[in-house]
């Protein structure tokens, strides 16, 4: 460790409370800055009076994102810090004692993970992120018309009879008003643009999502059943791959590894719905298509239900196995090394 200072900091909207215990775990003060700019900069300040100091920051990817974009500028060592357990909380709840929790962590012997995110993986996250409330919102448009048309009049409903998707849109955005059917069909037109306007955007987010992954990692777009939106969700949840010191560790990531769900003779396990469901979902879509499409994938599929498993266990055989891979894969790829 370079460092001889550890700072803690619970991070909060308005305010953000820091401790700095010495390397003996001894307490060498406290203080609390406002969230903005001239607080990050007090508490940098505070914090090299006190020696060389290391971060380790609760909340860095929500309230404390812009204090450790600062810190990480500055040159400091930055660490994330999970929340408190609920086993730490018997000594009570406070700024102050949560702020120490966390400088404590950094004096543990496990260390404890650098940032994830920032630099070209923060906008992939914001990309995905805004790409996902535009799936979700295109998808409840589809419905919405759909439903309309189930309730529309006769003729009406004859004429979109057999329309579903952008077909009934593109059918939908073009109905002339009639006097006996304004509200109906005033609603269909813009339920219909609705659909086309979010379906121009999915196409736009798409493509820069592509031009960016194209880029940093063209050695996943290669891979069989991996598009620009399955390499984005690995590249933003992958991070530094340091932080992921064993396949076991990215499978408990992905949600991928089995649970143990044993009792006397029976012994099972059951499916794990922890870990990052985004990444989850990824290595889901990956799967379904290299079943299809990749000769190994697909033999080791069938392998797997001629053995007995159910075609639901099957599946998660295979998103497990596709953990294993895309782990060491990544390791593989330099330009994620160098990627904040």
């Amino acid at each position: 460790m370079g460092w001889t200072v550890a700072i803690g900091i619970d991070t909060h909207k308005d305010a953000h409370v820091a401790v700095a215990l010495d390397r003996l775990g001894a307490a060498r003060g406290t203080i609390a800055v406002p969230a903005d700019g001239k607080g990050y900069l007090s508490l940098w300040s505070w914090a090299q009076e006190l020696g060389e100091p290391a971060f380790a920051i609760e909340g860095s990817g929500s309230y404390g994102a812009g204090l450790a974009r600062f810190l990480v500028s500055a040159g400091a060592a930055v660490y994330e810090c999970e929340r408190p357990r609920r086993v730490d909380r018997r000594r009570g709840k406070s700024d102050l004692i949560d702020a120490t929790l966390a400088a404590g962590r950094l004096l543990q012997e496990a260390p404890l993970p650098r940032l994830r995110g920032g630099g070209v993986r923060e906008d992939l996250r914001l990309l995905l992120l805004e790409r996902r409330g535009a799936v979700r919102a295109h998808t409840a448009a589809l419905n919405q018309l759909q439903a309309v048309v189930v309730t529309a009049p006769a003729e009406l409903r004859l004429k979109l009879a057999g329309l579903n998707g952008h077909k009934l849109a593109r059918q939908a955005v073009g109905l002339r008003e009639r006097p006996e059917e304004t509200i109906v069909r005033g609603v269909l037109r813009r339920l219909a643009r609705r659909v086309r306007s979010l379906q121009e955007e999915l196409v736009e987010l798409d493509r820069e999502l592509e031009a960016i992954v194209s880029k940093l990692v063209p050695e996943l777009l290669s891979e069989s059943g991996v598009g620009p939106v399955c390499a984005a969700q690995l590249v933003v949840s992958s991070g530094d791959p340091t932080r992921m010191a064993s396949e076991a560790s990215f499978a408990a990531l992905a949600g991928t590894s089995p649970v143990q769900a044993s009792s006397g003779l029976t012994q099972r396990h059951r499916l794990n719905r922890g870990g990052d469901r985004q990444l989850n979902r990824a290595l889901h879509v990956i799967s379904l298509n290299r079943v299809r499409w990749h000769p190994e994938t697909a033999a080791y599929h069938q392998k797997l239900l001629a053995s007995g498993k159910t075609p639901r266990e099957a599946r998660r055989c295979v998103k497990r196995m596709l953990a294993r891979y895309f782990h060491r894969r990544l390791q593989e790829i330099p330009a994620l090394a160098l990627t904040p």
